[in-house]
């Protein structure tokens, strides 16, 4: 038997005033003036110099910032990738993503794209990358999606949405500094805490279970509930824990694989451009039939914090659009075979998965 040689974060620093060690971090890693770091910042903090201010820019360093408003796009990462290499003679030091599951997403991916021939697009799926990115730095200014940990990045192709999912994909160093987390609107920290539970809730009733995802997935779960059961307010302490529990979320799913909340969610976002966080919320309130416990849970954390979780999205559907879902879904095998195991197809038709759609 084969056993899965998954990497992991090879470095990383946890603590309230870690950002500060940015620039001893990264200064062992530049390759030369002229090389530079390339910061890709959440626009959010555009004129924020709380943060910007303590950036460390050196020669010929820059910063770019890109809207999290949209899913990260294939078209994107290579834009990105492009002006990169229009703008500097030489490849860069390293890129480091600075916000939210997206843009560390973009950060991982165009880090491959540096140094990988073609269209991002044409690496969506599972060991497709063939050359180590550039050194990358991942720093998450919100908790929940686990893209810190993750060998993967999501992306939206012409036909696809699909991760870059490869052993190059890991970033090489995470900081994860919990004060980043100030001022995060409560609507974006439930959701995105929600993506964390969420994928726990799959992977701990997933056929691909085994010791090393239970172990992660337990403590994680044990920590969102810590959150958004036991908690009334957004302070230092939930803040240090849900950076814990996003962390040991994207361990746990690593080592085995999220479920139909995670494929249905997909179809959304790939359609509707619905966010991710957003998206895994409006399907896993619909499925009952598969995390009865689950879902209930759910329920009582959205009810404590008064979370309106939207509804309608899909009432005045086409029966293309309907399909367009519905295909993008079904290609997330894995997903499908975790949740349900190797004869998911025998439930999982069209037809149910049109029915499930409708609810939403």
């Amino acid at each position: 038997m084969s056993f899965r040689n998954f990497p992991m974060v090879p470095r990383v620093v946890f603590g309230r005033g870690s950002f500060n060690q940015l620039s001893e971090i990264l200064e062992p890693k530049r390759l030369g003036d002229q090389a530079p770091f390339i910061f890709l910042v959440d626009d959010v903090f555009k004129g924020k110099d709380s943060l910007i201010s303590r950036i460390p820019l050196k020669h010929k360093d820059k910063i770019i910032y890109i809207s999290a408003d949209e899913e990260p796009k294939t078209i994107y990462v290579d834009g990105i990738r492009d002006d990169i290499g229009k703008e500097f003679n030489e490849i860069p030091s390293g890129i480091i993503g600075i916000g939210g599951g997206t843009m560390l997403d973009y950060a991982k991916a165009v880090a491959l794209m540096l140094s990988n021939p073609g269209s991002s697009a044409d690496y969506q799926g599972w060991d497709l990358v063939k050359n180590q990115g550039v050194y990358h730095v991942g720093i998450p200014t919100i908790s929940g999606t686990g893209a810190e940990v993750s060998r993967t990045t999501v992306l939206t192709g012409p036909e696809r949405k699909l991760g870059m999912n490869s052993d190059y994909t890991p970033f090489d160093q995470v900081v994860l500094d919990p004060s980043l987390l100030e001022g995060v609107p409560k609507n974006q920290w439930f959701y995105t805490g929600m993506d964390c539970y969420i994928h726990c809730i799959e992977s701990l009733t997933g056929t691909y279970l085994n010791a090393f995802s239970q172990s992660y997935g337990e403590k994680s779960l044990d920590l969102c509930r810590e959150v958004y059961l036991e908690k009334d307010s957004i302070d230092e302490d939930s803040q240090d824990k849900l950076m814990m529990a996003s962390w040991h979320g994207g361990m746990s799913i690593a080592y085995s694989q999220v479920g139909v909340a995670h494929a249905m969610s997909y179809g959304l976002s790939y359609l509707l451009g619905t966010k991710h966080g957003v998206g895994n919320c409006i399907v896993f309130d619909q499925l009952k039939e598969f995390y009865p416990e689950g879902v209930k849970e759910f329920k009582q954390m959205v009810d404590k914090h008064g979370i309106d979780i939207p509804k309608g999205l899909c009432k005045d559907l086409s029966d293309d659009e309907f399909n367009t879902m519905i295909d993008v879904a079904l290609s997330l095998v894995p997903l499908w075979e975790n949740a349900l195991g190797k004869d998911w197809e025998k439930t999982i038709t069209r037809e149910k998965l049109r029915s499930m759609y409708e609810l939403m």
